[in-house]
């Protein structure tokens, strides 16, 4: 049995991978700031078996004490979103680095064997493509005068057309948001803490997570979240650009498997591992699945064809390295889920803010 302590517990991945935790007979404490946009105000709900602490992760004393008895760390605690975290700048970087920054000096002489972080697919800007050639590039970046002018696929240099293919952990980084740079910085700070104190250390890159439980009325969270709020209130889904962009959607409850599994895995330490489904969808595939899911078929969605800044155009998952070094396999299939997702937002019900994020970033320029 591990003792972990699971910060960010209370949140939306967290309350799941509580709950596999103590499913698999591990001994949990949480720490949770229980930040307003995400929480609502609301109490947490959490098992009886479970200890709680409310604190903010630069709160070092209180990181402290959620230390003393662990052997293990769970470091989900963050603040998400790229649209937001481009305009509230020093909130997602004190959040994010300074954060885990003092996570990791309260864990210096402490018994901690491993922390396991999360991650995110943000880190890699664009995600992989090839040329008809079979030629991969790694390090594609659009062009923000072709963007506002609605050529949204990425070219290379040269004008040749590229074709975006399952992204694997050995792409180079290209941080384009500061969200990104706050989720990479977090990810080298637990690695290099790692290797110089040895402790065991993975960081998990995770892709688009989904599933019941997501802070409906929070525009900055997952894209299903925010396309579940607008149709719950008989309003289209707001789709940036022109809606074929593709992206990795993965259950959270997979999610939450594969934190289990990355505290024991032995492989896994050092490592960056991406955790997705392995599949592609467009936004506006995933946008008519879920209206169908919810009954509202009749709603489609709002194509904006307008860019936001920090916003990539194709990123999907190669899952290889999770299958070899933690035994992962997705077992929840976005298609097939989404019935779950619908029922859960009908009895839980959503506001939708969908146009006030529209609204704060068209206002700060970050909008074209």
């Amino acid at each position: 049995m591990r003792k972990v302590l699971v910060t960010g517990g209370c949140g939306f991945i967290g309350r799941y991978v509580v709950e596999e935790l103590l499913a698999a007979g591990h001994q949990v404490r949480v720490l949770d700031g229980l930040i307003e946009q995400v929480h609502g105000g609301a109490a947490p709900v959490l098992d009886e078996r479970v200890e709680f602490i409310h604190a903010q992760m630069t709160d070092a004393d209180a990181v402290s004490r959620a230390l003393d008895g662990m052997d293990s760390v769970i470091h989900l605690a963050a603040e998400v979103g790229v649209g937001q975290s481009m305009y509230e700048i020093a909130r997602y970087v004190g959040a994010n680095d300074l954060g885990t920054a003092v996570l990791l000096e309260k864990m210096i002489g402490k018994p901690i064997k491993r922390i396991v972080v999360a991650s995110s697919m943000s880190v890699y800007g664009e995600g992989l493509y090839e040329t008809a050639d079979g030629v991969r590039h790694g390090n594609i970046r659009r062009q923000g005068e072709r963007v506002k002018t609605g050529l949204w696929q990425p070219t290379t240099s040269s004008g040749e057309q590229l074709k975006p293919i399952p992204t694997s952990e050995d792409k180079p980084v290209d941080l384009a948001s500061i969200y990104a740079l706050t989720k990479f910085a977090q990810e080298r700070e637990v690695l290099i803490f790692g290797e110089a104190y040895n402790v065991e250390a993975v960081a998990l890159r995770l892709f688009n997570v989904f599933g019941p439980g997501q802070a409906l009325s929070n525009p900055y969270t997952g894209v299903l979240a925010n396309f579940a709020s607008r149709l719950a209130n008989g309003q289209p889904p707001m789709i940036f650009e022109d809606g074929e962009q593709r992206r990795d959607f993965v259950h959270v409850r997979d999610v939450a498997r594969a934190f289990r599994m990355a505290l024991d895995a032995p492989k896994a330490n050092g490592h960056v591992i991406n955790i997705g489904s392995g599949n592609a969808y467009t936004i506006a595939e995933v946008a008519t699945l879920l209206a169908d899911a919810m009954g509202v078929s009749h709603i489609k969605p709002d194509i904006l064809n307008k860019a936001r800044s920090g916003d990539i155009r194709n990123c999907f998952a190669d899952i290889s390295a999770a299958r070899e070094l933690l035994g992962f396999e997705p077992k929840h299939r976005l298609q097939d889920t989404l019935g779950e997702l619908a029922e859960w937002v009908s009895e839980t019900g959503a506001e939708d803010r969908g146009a006030q994020m529209r609204k704060e970033l068209e206002e700060r320029g970050l909008v074209s």
